[in-house]
């Protein structure tokens, strides 16, 4: 299964990963993962990397995004189970707004979307914005990149963005009310009709 999980922050994108992760290892089915497309990179860096990170001049993120957004191109062709958090779609909203407004490079989200495999999944996460707003409270992350008044603002951008994706198997999942197992069992439930035969082959001989 390739997935491309997106959302506004706080929506419930890496909370779906790790537990697809560690369902895929209790069964034996091994995902590549990457989910460090926001600015900083807190998958693989040290603190004082992700320092480092922050203080690039714009221009520099732009094309360190930019080059990493196309090598995951690859990663996602070369890997038949794979998980992205956020990739070309986030960086097509985040960037723009919070890492280089200036930016003079025009969007590239659709070209890339014309280079991935066509089994590639589409999940859109999306929660009320209270439930965002009180989710930034109750469990703030380091460097959040969405200020609380932007909330209502990127939503509208997500779901624009996952509407005019050139991905043909998307779904979407409203997370205000799940808890993250039943999150889990919500997208095992509905992405069945999204699988490949590989995918449903291992599906039956896993249950």
């Amino acid at each position: 299964m390739r997935l491309i999980v997106i959302g506004t922050e706080y929506a419930g994108k890496t909370t779906l990963i790790d537990a697809l992760m560690e369902w895929g290892d209790s069964i034996g089915i091994h995902h590549h993962l990457d989910d460090h497309f926001s600015i900083p990179d807190r998958q693989f860096l040290s603190p004082d990397d992700q320092k480092a990170m922050l203080a690039m001049p714009p221009v520099i993120k732009e094309r360190f995004q930019r080059f990493q957004i196309y090598y995951h191109i690859h990663v996602l062709q070369n890997h038949a189970d794979c998980l992205l958090g956020g990739f070309h779609i986030e960086e097509a909203i985040y960037g723009p707004r919070y890492y280089y407004p200036k930016n003079p490079w025009p969007p590239y989200q659709r070209t890339i979307e014309a280079e991935l495999p066509d089994d590639t999944i589409l999940l859109l996460l999306t929660a009320k914005p209270d439930v965002i707003r009180r989710r930034m409270q109750e469990s703030p992350h380091p460097d959040q990149v969405v200020p609380a008044g932007d909330v209502e603002a990127v939503a509208a951008e997500f779901d624009r963005e996952w509407r005019q994706s050139w991905i043909k198997h998307k779904l979407a999942i409203d997370t205000s009310d799940l808890t993250p197992a039943q999150l889990l069992t919500e997208l095992q439930r509905r992405i069945v009709p999204f699988l490949d035969t590989r995918d449903l082959v291992r599906r039956q001989l896993l249950a």
